[in-house]
């Protein structure tokens, strides 16, 4: 599943994948224990701010289209699931950011990774370190 638009400032978070409410959606469904209503999902986002049904049905079924939830008729209603868990999502997003970055950047992608790793957590670039060892191994 690929999300064509990441935004690289002014977003953090599911943001960089999805527009705010699309993000609010998601993280309503990703935090329940299952499957979701349209008017659950409402529910949800009400607690933050009254959200019309229309509204979120359209963006519901909008994420149904672009493939991140999955849609299905039980009785008189429709229920939505994400199609991949949260760490799922994030995991395949961002090797593809990744895989596109080293393709389009190379050498210089990666040189800026490791600078990062290195200013951010310090135990991160020896765990980088260590799957480099590992993936050497398995070649």
């Amino acid at each position: 599943m690929k999300l064509q638009n990441f935004r690289f400032h002014g977003s953090s978070g599911l943001e960089r994948f999805f527009g705010p409410l699309e993000a609010r959606i998601m993280s309503a469904l990703w935090d329940a224990p299952g499957e979701l209503t349209i008017k659950e999902v409402q529910q949800a986002l009400n607690q933050d701010k009254a959200m019309s049904f229309n509204t979120v049905m359209t963006v519901m079924n909008r994420l149904v289209d672009k493939g991140v939830l999955s849609k299905k008729t039980a009785s008189k209603s429709h229920r939505y699931l994400p199609v991949l868990t949260r760490d799922a999502f994030l995991e395949a997003q961002s090797k593809e950011l990744t895989f596109e970055l080293v393709q389009e950047f190379g050498s210089r992608a990666v040189a800026h990774m490791v600078d990062a790793l290195e200013q951010v957590d310090p135990d991160l670039l020896e765990q980088l370190e260590r799957q480099l060892k590992q993936h050497k191994k398995e070649r």
